[in-house]
């Protein structure tokens, strides 16, 4: 007999592909080879399926281009439950583990957790920041998702902040750039493409001006994309009123940052003339919609579109379900204009989720919607649940009640790393023993035991 044509071939679901105006195909049959969709179509019912190396037949399921969250910190799952009831950013915060406090043994083992945990909500792709970057890119990538991680790069000693005490040192600055600049050159592109770095500048009041400029001259000189938290809290405004003398953006503008290639989490406290300026470099907003309610605050993002800014969607330190990331994001939009529009509807949050991330990333060649061609990263959600039953609207069902448990398959590439909600490449009551033990660690240090 001849070999198969296929590697993989899914058939018996309903496909939402993602790509713009997100089509719906009833009984789909989708067919990958060397890790790419080689074919997608409605099932012909005088035709059995195109013969392949495997076959999954999955009536009752809906199929999703993979989601990619684009602001984490994998690591920070060492706040959860905590955090969220701070009113402020951990590391802004005394009293709880701060990323100073963390050892690289305890770093993989949470960041591991972390990652493990996206991916089953059916994160394909993760953007992360925190520290011992160089130990936990590899440490998630091995989980079988996409990774773009970094250090964090600040000069200011954080040590203080958590306390009011603001201390820019030019060492720590050359050692955070330095380290950032050897994690590309060590992995960026590698993988076969699963791996990747954007310079992560943690924020406009951490790094110093000089610093910032610094940066900017970095993102230049290695073409890669940055990264950042921009006006994301009162205390941020209010650090660069006194040193600067404007707004943020204003700052990020006059320095070079402020452009196309910049992907800024929160952009809450912004003024009209900051939304303006911030649209016409038509930055990606990484949109934290359940983070910044949590904490009492919405970004304009109503406003933000409007004036050019391209909205993504990450899930910053809150659990890593990008279902729930996209219902809130709905909400929240609706919440700011007081009505239901044509214009923000369940395909606008789907969008930002999967192909407006890809292209803050520079890859909606390559994934972010499911297209013949681009490679073969999907979930598979199971519909056969009572909060999703009756399927008289797919995608409706998937933003408005759907959550990541209900995650049955993701593949990277073609490959399975979660089959029947069960990680394929790891240990995954492992990684919760070992990330259980570090933060528990962590805790009784910060609490000063």
């Amino acid at each position: 007999m001849p070999e198969p044509q296929y590697d993989l071939v899914v058939t018996g679901a309903t496909l939402l592909t993602g790509a713009p105006a997100t089509q719906v195909i009833e009984n789909a049959v989708i067919a990958v080879a060397d890790g790419r969709f080689a074919a997608i179509s409605a099932a012909d019912p005088d035709l059995p399926p195109p013969a392949a190396k495997r076959t999954l037949h999955l009536p009752g399921r809906v199929i999703t281009p993979g989601f990619l969250n684009i602001h984490t910190h994998a690591n920070l799952t060492m706040v959860r439950g905590v955090a969220e009831d701070l009113g402020f950013a951990p590391a802004y915060t005394p009293g709880i583990p701060q990323g100073h406090m963390v050892t690289p043994d305890e770093a993989y083992a949470i960041a591991r957790l972390g990652a493990l945990e996206a991916m089953l909500f059916g994160s394909t792709l993760i953007n992360d920041t925190f520290v011992h970057a160089d130990i936990v890119t590899p440490a998630m990538a091995e989980l079988g998702l996409r990774v773009w991680s970094c250090g964090r790069i600040h000069d200011v000693d954080f040590s203080g902040v958590s306390v009011g005490r603001w201390e820019h040192v030019d060492a720590i600055g050359d050692r955070t750039l330095e380290a950032a600049l050897a994690l590309a050159e060590r992995y960026e592109g590698k993988s076969q493409g699963r791996m990747g770095v954007q310079l992560a500048a943690h924020a406009p009041d951490t790094c110093s001006t000089a610093f910032l400029k610094r940066i900017a001259q970095a993102a230049e000189e290695t073409g890669l994309r940055v990264t950042t938290h921009l006006s994301q809290s009162k205390v941020e405004l209010a650090r660069i009123r006194e040193r600067d003398g404007r707004s943020p953006p204003e700052l990020l503008e006059e320095i070079g940052l402020l452009n196309d290639r910049l992907l800024a989490a929160h952009c809450i406290h912004v003024s009209e003339s900051d939304i303006a300026r911030i649209g016409r470099a038509g930055i990606h907003v990484a949109h934290i919609a359940k983070g910044n309610a949590t904490g009492a605050t919405i970004a304009p993002t109503h406003k933000l579109r409007a004036a050019g800014a391209k909205l993504t969607l990450g899930t910053d330190n809150m659990h890593a379900d990008m279902a729930e990331v996209m219902r809130w994001a709905l909400a929240v939009g609706r919440i700011q204009v007081g009505a239901v529009t044509a214009d923000w509807q369940p395909e606008t949050v789907l969008e930002m989720a999967t192909l407006a991330g890809a292209r803050a990333m520079g890859l909606d060649d390559r994934i972010g919607s499911i297209e013949v061609g681009k490679q073969a990263d999907f979930v598979v959600f199971d519909y056969r649940r009572a909060h999703l039953t009756p399927v008289t609207n797919a995608l409706g069902n998937l933003v408005h009640v759907a959550q990541g448990r209900d995650v049955a398959f993701v593949a990277v590439d073609g490959e399975l790393v979660v089959e029947d909600g069960r990680p394929t490449r790891v240990d995954e009551e492992a990684i919760r023993r070992e990330a259980a033990q570090a933060i528990a660690a962590l805790w009784t240090r910060a609490r000063g035991g």
